[in-house]
């Protein structure tokens, strides 16, 4: 509205003017009111909208400015218009997927909505060092497994997503298994989430992406409830060669209270064979309860990131160097075990 000039009504002028038809008026004679003069005022364009508003040159209220009515907030005529062209995007398909079927409006406007109060009221969050993730360019966040359900990483992605000053998005890297299961697929592709294999994640990270990795996987997430809190074997190390090749700095990261959400006290390997599952777990709720003991545990969280280690200052043929991997495996294993006790030790309680 930066072209709308603005009339004051009620200057000397103007009281001085309609002083003077008053006196004019004719002696008993009635004037025949007269709509308020109205003008095309023209105004910034708003979305899907072209061409001028008309308001009413009336006293007290703003040229262009259509009033609200009383009582009435406009926050949700903003949501229920933002969900409407939303829909629409979607419909006619004018949105965005990178190569990796990653949709970040999908992503913040629904998934992580869905995921929000689970973060928020049920598992209660807390969320340690976040400014040690870099603002920009790539980063690998490497953290510990647990939770017998992969809940960890969703709650991961959040605490980035939420917390972080640039609102960086992390890109997990996720199991075959993932993108075996129907829906699971779709929505772990929809979410940023992709194979954890070295040349996704190289190019995710000189893309300049924050990855998240837990080089665990199913020894972690699937061990009994006797070994929580002991991390298992990372692997052969191949997530520091991928980042050893990006140059990218590896952010370790501790999480706290995904191990009690399903304690779990057995595994039934002959159903796992069957159903081709890695593991099939059996907790105190699971499966006596039915779909009931799927709900986990409202255990209280803690996320930590860690100082990160960078990788910019070795040589290219660094990421061939077995002895290397290996120090730089270990190191980043046992700063993120050393956190975890320290965190155990700070915690008050498992729910509270």
């Amino acid at each position: 509205m930066a072209d709308a000039k603005v009339i004051p009504f009620d200057d000397d002028r103007s009281r001085a003017g309609a002083q003077r038809a008053a006196r004019r008026r004719p002696a008993g004679g009635r004037r025949k009111a007269e709509p308020a003069p109205v003008r095309e005022v023209p105004v910034s364009p708003l979305p899907g909208h072209q061409g001028v508003l008309r308001a009413s040159e009336t006293p007290g209220q703003a040229p262009g400015v259509i009033p609200e009515p009383v009582g009435a907030g406009g926050g949700w005529e903003r949501r229920v218009a933002g969900g409407l062209a939303f829909l629409r995007r979607r419909i006619t398909g004018d949105y965005e997927v990178d190569e990796f079927g990653y949709d970040k409006e999908l992503t913040d406007q629904v998934l992580m909505s869905m995921v929000r109060p689970l973060y928020e009221k049920y598992f209660r969050v807390e969320v340690k060092g976040i400014e040690n993730i870099p603002s920009h360019g790539g980063a690998l966040v490497v953290a510990n497994h647990s939770g017998t359900l992969p809940l960890d990483g969703l709650m991961m992605q959040v605490a980035v997503h939420d917390n972080h000053p640039a609102n960086r998005h992390l890109r997990l890297l996720a199991a075959d298994l993932v993108f075996m299961l129907p829906v699971v697929n779709e929505l772990a592709r929809k979410a940023g989430h992709t194979l954890a294999c070295a040349e996704d994640a190289e190019r995710l990270l000189q893309r300049g992406e924050v990855v998240g990795v837990m080089p665990e996987g199913f020894k972690g997430i699937g061990k009994p409830f006797s070994d929580r809190y002991k991390l298992q074997r990372f692997g052969r190390g191949g997530f520091v060669s991928t980042a050893l090749r990006a140059g990218a700095p590896i952010v370790p990261c501790s999480i706290v209270g995904a191990e009690e959400i399903y304690p779990m006290i057995g595994n039934a390997k002959t159903l796992a064979r069957l159903l081709g599952f890695p593991y099939f777990p059996i907790t105190p709720t699971f499966p006596w309860l039915g779909p009931l003991g799927a709900v986990p545990l409202p255990t209280k969280w803690t996320i930590q990131f860690g100082e990160p280690i960078p990788t910019d200052g070795y040589p290219p043929e660094a990421a061939e160097d077995p002895m290397l991997m290996f120090n730089l495996t270990d190191q980043v294993r046992e700063q993120i075990q050393h956190t975890l006790y320290k965190l155990l030790v700070q915690r008050r309680s498992v729910f509270f």
